[in-house]
Parts: structure tokens; C-alpha cells; sequence
């Protein structure tokens, strides 16, 4: 194999190794491969985002948003794990959107009832002495407006086959069909109905203690080699961009981001144009 091969195959396998973890290709092979009846034909807009390199953009901006609610950042840094085991929690998270979208539906239940099985469980108090809990239908549906509007603007802006109106709203349909398993009431079905409704959530938010050190954590200071440190710079500034202005206004950018935001476009481009190519394709027939 000719050396540029080589280094493309071993940047890839190590992408995929931080992503999805030590088994990652396993893991790929038993989802996509694995035959049965899935939640999503594998014409649907669902798969289309998901599969796209935009979304390694688009998951940044939605920790970003995410931690503006200052409930769902009190419970977040109190029982995930971000902060001992980022990785970990990427690994579960991309894991979950893997078997829900490409799995075959026993996979797809089966990752539903763990997530309710662990909101279940966690419960607790804000900083302000507001009490939590992960499984209450407002918290969730924060959580799941912010990751559709991240995944589907990402893929709008960055993705290799943009969606159609439409497809878009198609897409926010299959998102919104996942979210009601999980315990969320009435989701959003179109991506116009997105939109107001995030706007609508304006209000609860606010710039805390917690999602100003998840902003410095994110934006600068991953646990990441060098060589990845400016590629990951782009990456983020790419997705500082892609947040609404409101929310902009509440995330502490670092200056170093700030200064990178003038390129965010042209860098975001160039960061998942490499990362598409250096991934390895699906397995064949995958997710069929």
C-alpha cells in the first residue's frame, strides 16, 4: 500500500478508535451489518446526516448549546462523566445515534430503554438549589431540539449532499420519532417549528460557572495530541459559528477562537473534507 494509503488508513482507524471506542470496528461491523427490520429505510434523510462528516461539527455545537440550560449542565457534570471521561461519553453518545439510526430495531429499543434506564436514575440539585431530574420531559426535550438543530445546520452548511426543504423537515421528523421513545412530549416536526420552539427556550438559559469551563474544555483545552490541536481549532470555530447569535452571546469564546471565527467556514470546509476522506466507507450492504 503506497504510503499516502498507509497514513490515510491509520488516521482513520485512530478517528474512529476516539469516536466509537477500542472495538470501533466491531462495533461498526455488528450495526451496520447485522441483518433485520430498522427504524429507517436507508433513503432517509436520518441517515443521510448521520453518516456525513458534518456531524463531528455539528455534535461540538450541540455540547455548546446544551450547556446553556443550567439544570441540564447541573445534572450533565454531576453524573456523565464529561469531565473524568469525555471520551467516554463521545463513545456512548455516538454509539447510541449509530444504533438508533442504522441498527436493526431490536438494537434501536435496546439503546431507547438504556438511556431511560440512566435518566431514570439521576436526579439531584443545581447550583441554585433547583431540583432534577434527567427524565423530565422539559430537560429532554432541551437536549433533543439542540442536538436536531446542531446536526441538521451542520449538515445544511457542511455537508457533502445537502438536504432539500423538504428532506429537511423529513429529517426533524425522524429525529422527533427517536425523541418521543426517550420520553419527549410533542417534538417539533418541521424544521420552521425547530426553530421557534428552540427560540422559545431562550428565556431558561444563561451563562454559568459550568458552561463557561465546558466552553473553555471543549473550545480549547481537549484532551487531544498536538498534531490534532489546529484541525480541532477549526473544528470548533466552525462550530461556535454554526450556534444562533443569542446563543453566541452566552458562550465564553476564547480569543483564540475569536480570532479564527473570520475563517470558521472556509476552515469548517476544510476539516470535514478531510475527515470524510480519511474515514473508512460502511461495510457492504451495511444497514440494509
Amino acid at each position: 500500500m503506497p504510503l499516502v494509503g498507509r497514513l490515510r488508513r491509520k488516521a482513520g482507524d485512530a478517528l474512529l478508535r476516539r469516536v466509537a471506542g477500542p472495538e470501533a470496528h466491531r462495533k461498526r461491523a455488528r450495526i451496520h451489518g447485522t441483518p433485520g427490520p430498522r427504524w429507517f429505510a436507508p433513503d432517509r434523510p436520518v441517515r443521510t446526516v448521520h453518516a456525513d462528516a458534518s456531524m463531528y461539527v455539528g455534535g461540538l455545537a450541540a455540547l455548546l448549546l446544551q450547556s446553556l440550560h443550567p439544570v441540564a449542565m447541573a445534572a450533565v457534570w454531576a453524573h456523565s462523566g464529561f469531565r473524568g471521561d469525555p471520551w467516554g461519553r463521545l463513545q456512548r453518545t455516538s454509539t447510541f445515534l449509530a444504533e438508533t439510526t442504522f441498527g436493526t430495531e431490536r438494537d434501536a429499543e435496546r439503546a431507547v430503554g438504556r438511556v431511560r434506564a440512566v435518566h431514570a436514575r439521576v436526579t439531584g440539585r443545581a447550583a441554585g438549589g433547583a431540583p432534577y431530574r434527567a427524565s423530565d420531559p422539559a430537560l429532554l426535550s432541551w437536549v433533543h431540539m439542540a442536538e436536531t438543530y446542531c446536526f441538521l445546520e451542520a449538515h445544511r452548511r457542511y455537508g457533502l449532499c445537502p438536504l432539500t426543504g423538504g428532506q429537511q423537515d423529513a429529517y426533524v421528523e425522524d429525529m422527533a420519532s427517536v425523541a418521543v421513545r426517550l420520553g419527549v412530549p410533542d417534538p417539533p416536526r418541521t424544521r420552521a417549528d425547530l426553530v421557534v420552539a428552540l427560540g422559545g427556550r431562550r428565556r431558561e438559559l444563561e451563562a454559568t460557572d459550568e458552561s463557561s469551563a465546558t466552553a473553555r474544555y471543549l473550545l480549547v483545552s481537549p484532551p487531544l495530541p498536538w498534531p490534532a490541536r489546529l484541525p480541532y481549532l477549526l473544528l470548533a470555530a466552525a462550530a461556535v459559528d454554526l450556534l444562533p447569535s443569542w446563543a453566541q452571546d452566552l458562550v465564553p469564546v476564547p480569543r483564540r477562537i475569536r480570532i479564527l471565527l473570520r475563517f470558521a467556514r472556509p476552515g469548517g470546509r476544510a476539516v470535514t473534507t478531510a475527515i470524510r476522506w480519511v474515514t473508512p466507507p460502511l461495510p457492504s450492504g451495511a444497514g440494509r
